[in-house]
């Protein structure tokens, strides 16, 4: 017997209420009330992740445009990730942090996620989340105005596929599912995978050029290297690891539209 619930129109909707899942549980953008929330729904959501990218880094790239045609460059940039950091609650500069006190200030396994799970901000992650944002900034202000806007889009995007592929290939490591106060998708299959991949489409058509082929080179060494690093240290991934992902491989995206010689 056919299930009468398997229409179009139902499927399309439950889709949206999944992506609007992903969307009320990474970014402070608000959602419906009617959204709710669902382990399920949660899980499936991670296939939105590179399109919660294409949203963020929409608004980025709209408050650099807009603040370029008054100020300055850099002052635009620095307005962009501003914008970012607030439409994100800085989930993943927060992850960020707590990798680099965790993985800077413990050897084992044990240790390193205690250190990690530890609401306080330590030396580690002071200093590396400042060199990180301080980096961003930088590499954004030598792409050029024109190029902005597109390398924003495309970086956060990308940056979240290569993430959320560490759930494909690597194990969540804690025994508990919480990071910090949101749950967490600790799962995806290939095929979800292969499907995210298509909203990194979107944003590419205006950033052909040898910085795309070089910042795409530089996410995969990036994603390759932390994919090694986390399977020696602690034998797979947690929140804290796929925000820190998140973030240097964006950086990574920019350093490779910035070389001179794109």
């Amino acid at each position: 017997m056919k299930n009468s619930n398997a229409t179009p129109v139902n499927f399309i909707k439950n889709e949206w209420r999944i992506f609007l899942t992903a969307v009320m549980f990474y970014t402070r953008i608000p959602c419906p009330a009617w959204v709710g929330y669902s382990e399920e729904r949660l899980n499936q959501s991670s296939r939105y992740f590179p399109l919660v990218g294409l949203v963020v880094g929409g608004l980025t790239a709209a408050v650099f445009a807009a603040a370029h045609l008054v100020f300055p460059m850099p002052v635009a940039v620095l307005l962009s990730l501003m914008a970012g950091i607030y439409a994100t609650g800085a989930f993943h500069e927060d992850g960020l942090a707590d990798f680099f006190d965790g993985f800077g200030g413990g050897w084992e396994k044990a240790d390193i996620l205690k250190i990690m799970k530890d609401s306080r901000v330590g030396t580690y992650g002071v200093i590396g989340l400042g060199m990180m944002v301080a980096l961003k900034f930088l590499l954004l202000n030598a792409i050029g105005p024109a190029l902005v806007p597109s390398a924003l889009i495309a970086g956060h995007s990308l940056s979240r596929f290569f993430a959320g592929s560490f759930l494909v290939t690597h194990d969540y490591v804690r025994e508990d599912r919480l990071s910090k106060v949101k749950p967490l998708a600790t799962h995806m299959s290939r095929r979800t995978l292969a499907v995210s991949a298509l909203w990194c489409l979107l944003p590419l058509p205006g950033l052909i050029s040898w910085g795309l082929a070089y910042g795409l080179g530089i996410m995969l060494l990036i994603r390759y290297l932390m994919g090694r690093y986390l399977l020696k240290r602690i034998g797979g991934y947690t929140g804290d690891c796929l925000g820190a992902a998140q973030q240097m491989l964006e950086v990574g995206f920019y350093l490779g539209m910035a070389l001179r010689w794109s």
